[in-house]
């Protein structure tokens, strides 16, 4: 029966790779460039055991318990197998050693060398050491004779060398390789071979072909080729029996050969098509192991017989293929690697030949295993198997008895068409069903393993010879101490919580199926209880909540129970359980809802309340997976939202604000660093956004000891570009929406939370909304920004137009008003209606009166705000997120969240054109800075001027001209320079005012007002001796043109004076006669802050003098949200 080829899989990381058997062929071992030796009982098995050699491993080799690797630390170590410990260091080398291998008996190693030199060690005896000295380059392989006299070997010299090791001289050297300088760069790796038992050849890989040299005479016998063989070969070993001969290509082409015919018998291509540099034969079978240059193994079964004989089909074809040339491929079909007529059609009879019956027929199957596609095996039926009723099969007796009669005439005959007795099922094959699990838990062959593991605590149970216990560690020890539990039941399934331990143990022929609860909890002094299972009734998954326990049977059964052993509800399940889990009120179920094809499974998910109120929330809706993948983890995130987590590494939660959907939201694949790591997840959290999972390197679930360290993993939705700022955006908004969505959950279900958490991820998400609409204003996506507004609450929604009209795109600014328009309606009208429902609700607690109040609530707003509008404070706008609960129309002490139905609806009366100017070039100045505008900008505005509400009071039947893009002026306040002005008379001040720019006088008419009323108060010392000795100043200093530089001369004049005089000024100019000590130092002080007033009213004066300068602003937060869109870059 020709080759089977099994699925490869993942065993070190990318780098070269070597693979043996032990002495019973019972394991594989293989190295890596990862620095790991794996020990695999077959090919499935899913936890290897591991040892770290070192930083990488080159090679391998293994004989009488003894395991000797070559490392990147130029050493040959040697460890005990099975054990992997290690047992000392055998010789040193001053680079890296390349190959080691066992002589015949396993008594000696031979190792090969980057420095050129290979060592020959005992190794019982590490202190008997021969060095072979004559190769010119690193050594590529070594090879024993079996009878311990010769010693083969290749290096990158281009040399194969035979050493004679008893005199440790050359005997023979063939120059047969392509030269290079290093291991790495060299064409092949030639990993030579002796023919086991006698030794009489010498197999030596050379380009695409396989010289074989005699022993002794060092003759080249013959070569071994194929015609399929495209790219050099790799590596060659040698059956058990001596008989076969197998090799390895670069280009992952396996062919098998027997030798003394001399003819092709197998030939398998890699999967991929990477290069084979590892190749073991079965030391007992016809298994053949092989390892590729990225760290994959592989397995091909039915090689041929241990015994050295081929089937008799393989014989036929070794007879047939030297002969027959016509295409056959239609005649044989069939496929035996499937398991469909095993499945289907146990009667069904397939009738083919073997690849190396035609020649033609290779090329197909050449193709096929190209292309990845399961190729086309078959058999002869011999004569006792001939099936009864199928006429016309011909036995392997007649066939070749007809071959001998075509040998005599020289041709062959077409051979008859062989149909089944039914027709072959090639249709999608059912996938096995999972089986039941507990999430967080170890599988349940392991000795030591975990029970479950969350967010709780750690239950461990250990099952040897020595001990048979359960071991149960909370994270909290605040919770409850360790405790240590005997394990006489063989308890398979537990849970842990805040309040008990759960426990299930299968049913055995003298027990039933038995729960245990140890409610640790609990007030008085019974602290456990447990109930048995009916007969024939297995427990198969089990979970707690909050005060309640709940477990699934292998009768399609839920059983509830209270955490006290009430029994409680009972119902059946719609398909076999797969997992459950439990939180709060809610409990998860997971199961099978039909049978899989391809692959995949075919999983239902229930999710139930068993609150007061019980209701089911998912009623057996289909739950996702990844193809071909299967389930591990199933849960509860820490704030009560359902996930789960399948073996490709999908992280998915359930989105209650989309339907009750499952989105992805995380990738665990993505963080590892090898294909063989995996993350095991133990648990998940909302806020902070944490995934609480232990890295497992070349394993899929962690070791109990040492204890693992766990990780945390950000969560990442999978959306588009997100190596883009959009997509990054995008991807924060909708995660943070997301994982917001408990708290709505929260507070629809009673529980409390903290709404300081709502508040702020209702700012970060409208934040990340207004970059956005930053960004895509920037790239003029205007249609995309009022998609985004509409996102937004309205108080964001405000400042978006604000950003528009800044940014000068007054089309989208008006959109942008008509959407929050149209918001504030809504929430008007929904606060409406639900005033009216909770009145009708209440029903006769309220009175006619009460419903007075229920009037519209714009209008009174509205009407609230005008008179309001001349008492607001000057401040600029913040950005505020709305709190739940608050009303978004409500009044502030800082702002005024007005809807503005009536000014906006006044505005559509008519568009008013932005570039329009009055006749009046000086009343358009004023009202440019005083008056507000009737741009649907401020109407959204939330904060209103004094100098705006009273030049809209006096100067309504004016016509505004509308500028977006000039910032609001504030209103002037009487300025503090005033009290330090200079006294001069009224028709002085009017020729001041006309000598200034005629654009301010509107504006200083409040500071003239100001002036009057300082006028009005009493003179203090300084300003009347400033008056009589002004003229003296001005004669010492002729320079001197501002009244600043006159008050400060003044002052320190003043400053001068002794004590008396300056006191007998201020008596003088308060008309006293005389003041005590401590009021002369309070009028003293008065006197120093009025110099500093009247510096600053100098300054100001100076200001409202230059022509056109407009009074800055105070930075507000609309100036830096109207910046930072240009910070994006």
């Amino acid at each position: 029966m020709p080759a089977t080829q099994k699925p490869m899989r993942y065993g070190h990381t990318e780098g070269h790779t070597d693979v043996c058997f032990d002495d019973s062929g019972s394991c594989i071992v293989t190295c890596g460039s990862d620095g790991d030796v794996r020990i695999w009982e077959d090919l499935d098995d899913d936890d290897p055991k591991s040892i770290n050699v070192g930083e990488k491993a080159y090679s391998c080799a293994l004989k009488n318990g003894k395991l000797v690797t070559a490392v990147s630390n130029n050493t040959i170590q040697v460890y005990t197998f099975p054990e992997g410990i290690p047992d000392g260091i055998l010789t040193r080398f001053t680079t890296n050693a390349n190959h080691v291998v066992f002589n015949g008996d396993g008594a000696k190693i031979g190792a090969g060398s980057s420095d050129f030199l290979i060592k020959v060690v005992d190794v019982m005896d590490c202190s008997q050491q021969k060095t072979l000295q004559g190769h010119d380059a690193p050594v590529l392989s070594l090879s024993f004779d079996p009878k311990d006299v010769f010693l083969a070997s290749a290096s990158c010299d281009g040399s194969v060398k035979v050493w004679q090791i008893s005199d440790q001289v050359c005997a023979i050297s063939w120059p047969l390789l392509q030269k290079c300088n290093d291991v790495i760069n060299a064409k092949s790796i030639c990993r030579l071979a002796w023919q086991p038992k006698s030794g009489k050849l010498l197999a030596v890989p050379v380009e695409k072909s396989v010289k074989l040299y005699r022993r002794e005479t060092w003759n080249n016998q013959f070569d071994l080729s194929d015609n399929f063989i495209s790219q050099a070969l790799n590596i060659v070993t040698w059956s058990p029996c001596g008989q076969y001969l197998a090799a390895g290509s670069i280009n992952g082409l396996i062919i098998v050969w027997n030798v003394e015919t001399k003819d092709c018998i197998e030939r398998v291509r890699h999967e991929k098509g990477y290069a084979i540099c590892g190749l073991a034969w079965h030391p007992t079978c016809g298994r053949i192991a092989y390892t590729d240059a990225e760290g994959n193994l592989g397995l091909l079964e039915n090689v041929c017989d241990s015994s050295g004989k081929t089937s008799s089909s393989k014989v036929v074809s070794n007879m047939v293929s030297s002969r027959v040339e016509k295409d056959y491929s239609e005649l044989f079909d069939g496929d035996d690697t499937s398991n469909a007529g095993d499945f289907l059609n146990e009667n069904a009879v397939e009738t083919s030949f073997s690849k190396g019956i035609l020649n033609h027929e290779e090329v197909a199957d050449d193709a096929m295993l190209a292309s990845g596609l399961p190729r086309q095996q078959s058999f002869l039926l011999y004569k006792d198997e001939s099936p009864i009723g199928v006429p016309g099969l011909k036995t392997v007796a007649s066939f070749l008895e007809d071959v001998e009669e075509d040998d005599q005439a020289g041709t062959v005959h077409e051979l008859p068409l062989r149909t089944s007795q039914r027709p072959f099922y090639d249709g999608p094959m059912p996938t096995p069903r999972q089986k039941p699990f507990q999430s967080g838990s170890t599988p349940l062959h392991l000795t030591h393993r975990f029970m479950v593991w969350n967010s709780t605590g750690i239950i461990r149970c250990y099952s040897d010879e020595q001990d048979n216990a359960i071991d149960v560690e909370f994270h909290d020890t605040s919770i409850h101490h360790a405790i240590h539990l005997p394990n006489t039941l063989n308890y398979s399934v537990a849970d842990l919580s805040h309040e008990a331990i759960l426990l299930a143990c299968e049913s055995t022929d003298d027990l039933a199926s038995r729960l245990h609860c140890l409610h640790f909890s609990s007030w008085d002094s019974s602290k456990e209880w447990m109930v048995d299972m009916p007969e024939n009734e297995d427990i198969e998954a089990l979970c707690l909540g909050q005060g309640w326990a709940a477990a699934a049977t292998g009768a399609l059964l839920l059983r509830l129970f209270t955490i006290g052993g009430v029994q409680k509800e009972i119902f059946s399940l719609p398909g076999p359980v797969v997992s459950m889990a439990g939180h709060g009120e809610q409990l998860l179920i997971v199961y099978h809802r039909g049978t899989g094809f391809d692959g995949d499974q075919c999983l239902g998910v229930q999710l139930l309340e068993l609150g007061k109120k019980k209701k089911q929330i998912l009623h057996g809706d289909p739950l996702p997976l990844t193809r071909k993948s299967y389930l591990v983890w199933v849960g509860f995130s820490a704030e009560g939202t359902p996930c789960y987590v399948d073996s490709e590494g999908i992280v998915r939660m359930l989105n209650r604000g989309l339907g009750n959907t499952w989105t992805p939201i995380c990738n665990t694949r993505e963080h590892c660093k090898g294909q063989s790591d995996h993350y095991w997840v133990v648990g998940i959290h909302e806020n902070p956004q944490q995934l609480r999972c232990i890295p497992c390197k070349g394993a899929q679930f962690p070791p109990t000891l040492p204890r693992p360290a766990v990780a945390i993993l950000p969560f990442k939705l999978p959306y588009c570009q997100t190596a883009t700022e959009k997509g990054q955006m995008e991807e924060q908004f909708w995660r943070s929406v997301m994982f917001h969505n408990y708290l709505d959950y929260l507070a629809k279900n009673g529980y409390e939370y903290e709404k300081s958490t709502k508040s702020q991820a209702i700012k970060e998400q409208q934040s990340l909304l207004m970059k956005m609409l930053a960004l895509s204003c920037k790239l003029q996506r205007e249609f995309r920004c009022v998609e985004l507004a509409d996102l937004m609450t309205q108080n964001v929604v405000n400042f978006a137009i604000k950003y528009a009209s800044r940014s000068r795109r007054l089309i989208l600014a008006q959109r942008l008003g008509e959407l929050a328009v149209k918001k504030a309606a809504e929430l008007a009208i929904t606060q409406v209606e639900g005033e009216e429902d909770f009145r009708n609700k209440l029903g006769a607690g309220y009175s006619d009166s009460a419903t007075e109040g229920s009037q519209p609530w714009c209008q009174t707003q509205v009407e609230k705000d005008a008179e309001d509008s001349g008492e607001t404070d000057d401040v600029e706008e913040k950005p505020e997120t709305q709190k739940p609960g608050q009303n978004p129309f409500s009044k502030s002490a800082n702002s005024s969240d007005v809807p503005a139905i009536k000014s906006v609806t006044s505005s559509n009366q008519g568009r008013v054109n932005p570039f329009k100017v009055t006749a009046n070039s000086k009343e358009s100045a004023v009202s440019v800075n005083l008056v507000r505008s009737t741009n649907i900008l401020d109407n959204m505005d939330k904060s209103y001027k004094k100098s705006a509400a009273l030049s809209r009071a006096t100067n309504s039947e004016k016509s505004p001209v509308i500028k977006p893009l000039v910032p609001k002026p504030k209103s002037k306040q009487p300025s503090a320079v005033s009290y330090f002005q200079k006294k001069t008379s009224q028709s002085d001040k009017t020729e001041e005012m006309k000598e200034e720019n005629p654009k301010n006088s509107s504006s200083e008419a409040p500071s003239l007002c100001s002036q009057n009323t300082e006028n009005q108060r009493p003179k203090t010392g300084f300003q009347m001796w400033l008056e009589e000795n002004r003229s003296d100043i001005l004669s010492d200093n002729p320079d001197f043109s501002d009244e600043a530089d006159i008050i400060k001369e003044g002052m320190i004049r003043f400053r001068v004076l002794s004590a008396e005089e300056r006191e007998a000024w201020t008596t003088k100019a308060k008309g006293g006669t005389s003041v005590n000590g401590t009021e002369a130092k309070k009028r003293k002080h008065v006197v120093e802050e009025s110099h500093e007033a009247e510096n600053q009213k100098e300054k100001a004066k100076e200001n409202l003098n230059l022509p056109k300068k407009q009074k800055p602003l105070d930075l507000s937060t609309n100036q830096k949200l109207s910046a930072f869109a240009f910070k994006l870059e």
